[in-house]
């Protein structure tokens, strides 16, 4: 049996930097985007069963989310004005990343590739899959939008303009459930330790 490099190459998600074209006061690597986003979708999910009547399998879409930026580890984080600067350089972009998460997949032992194939290649277009994949996308928009208040409360101003853009990518999306995200839990991300203690 030879070596399974796949587990290493993930853990070197931690060693990705995020928003490389902006100044922050916290930063932020892929392992930890990875996480929050992986939450973010597990709890969009359940917002939806709970409140809304779905029936969304919450776990299935937080395993989607850990590896929705798993290609990363050989492309980098690419800032999003780079990458969609024109549909060229985006149709560019789309096919290095096809040509990572086939090497990343490469990588996954045989007995165990039909389970991470389609997390990492993102195969499978039924309806139940392109819904959690919905949540994943609003969970990563979410992600982006927490680290905008974030930033934004530490006083640093370089994220007022994302911020007001992720809003708008937020609003469009049209989801009751990223909708009662962002009234009943986003306004915590803008208060202190003390604040959030009282």
């Amino acid at each position: 049996m030879t070596d399974s490099h796949f587990t290493a190459y993930m853990y070197r998600l931690r060693y990705i930097e995020r928003w490389s074209l902006m100044r922050n006061t916290t930063r932020e690597t892929v392992a930890e985007h990875s996480y929050h986003v992986a939450l973010l979708a597990h709890m969009l999910c359940e917002i939806g069963n709970c409140l809304f009547g779905r029936s969304l399998d919450a776990d299935r879409a937080a395993a989607m989310a850990l590896f929705h930026d798993a290609t990363e580890v050989f492309t980098g984080d690419i800032p999003t004005p780079v990458k969609h600067h024109n549909p060229k350089m985006l149709a560019n972009f789309r096919e290095i990343e096809a040509m990572a998460a086939d090497r990343l997949l490469g990588m996954v032992p045989g007995p165990l590739r039909d389970v991470y194939e389609p997390l990492i290649i993102g195969s499978g277009a039924d309806a139940e899959q392109a819904a959690l994949h919905k949540m994943v996308k609003a969970a990563d928009l979410l992600d982006a939008y927490m680290k905008c208040l974030s930033e934004l409360s530490s006083g640093n101003r370089e994220f007022a303009v994302a911020k007001g853009q992720t809003e708008s990518k937020l609003a469009a999306l049209g989801m009751p459930e990223v909708d009662w995200f962002l009234t009943e839990m986003a306004p915590s991300f803008s208060k202190t330790l003390d604040e959030l203690s009282e």
